[in-house]
């Protein structure tokens, strides 16, 4: 198939996909996949991002793989089976056309639309408490997993307030003393090797939470949890 008539099928795919797949409102206690427990509030939450992907994404390779191997995604199919509900919300940035990780991690972990390269902060430095912290004061265990620096843009937006993304040395402080119970990321230069000198891996083993560092090949990871966690 001609790469320009690929590109026109999968816009109208899309079209249609806007029709077929149907869009719930989840409440909370509701369990989405099987129908199995309902009626039962929910034990856990896990709040999965896969940054930057689109409905349009999911239906591009839905396309895609139908072509190539005659049938559809998994996920896709899942919608199509009505085996999970989904929903749609807003996340544009306050300043620009154009949505960056910070804005979009924001609306999703503070719930407040802000402006590009802030987390869940106000124009005039209004500090917005995300859910992560939300979930703490309400006692509960807090965790957070990410491929990713874990003082970057899309985990920090649920776990912390700044004025800028790029206060990354910063952003790592604040974990510090929010005692999160299980964090895990890169971004270890944002803990070791700080310009400020500060070693955050001696800091936090002094308030008893257990730190290791991993490194495979180019990955630098660092892993934090509470003495009892990991």
């Amino acid at each position: 198939m001609k790469r320009r008539q690929f590109f026109r099928n999968s816009a109208l795919g899309a079209v249609s996909a806007s029709f077929i797949l149907p869009v719930h409102g989840c409440t909370p206690g509701q369990t989405l996949v099987n129908g199995q427990g309902k009626g039962r509030a929910a034990k856990n939450i896990i709040f999965m991002v896969s940054d930057g992907m689109s409905m349009g994404t999911l239906t591009m390779c839905d396309l895609f793989r139908k072509r190539k191997e005659g049938k559809g995604s998994n996920w896709m199919d899942l919608y199509r089976n009505q085996r999970v509900s989904r929903g749609v919300m807003d996340m544009a940035s306050a300043s620009s056309m154009i949505t960056d990780s910070a804005a979009a991690s924001s609306s999703w972990g503070g719930g407040i639309r802000v402006k590009n390269g802030r987390l869940n902060s106000g124009p005039n430095g209004e500090e917005y408490m995300p859910i992560w912290q939300k979930f703490k004061k309400a006692g509960k265990k807090v965790g957070c997993v990410t491929t990713v620096p874990i003082t970057h843009a899309t985990p920090a937006g649920f776990c912390v307030s700044s004025k800028s993304r790029g206060e990354q040395a910063e952003i790592a402080d604040k974990y510090l003393r929010l005692r999160f119970d299980v964090m895990m990321g890169g971004g270890g230069k944002y803990f070791a090797d700080r310009k400020d000198g500060r070693n955050m891996y001696e800091s936090l083993s002094k308030k008893g939470i257990m730190c290791c560092k991993v490194k495979q090949g180019c990955t630098d990871s660092t892993i934090q949890a509470d003495s009892w966690g990991i």
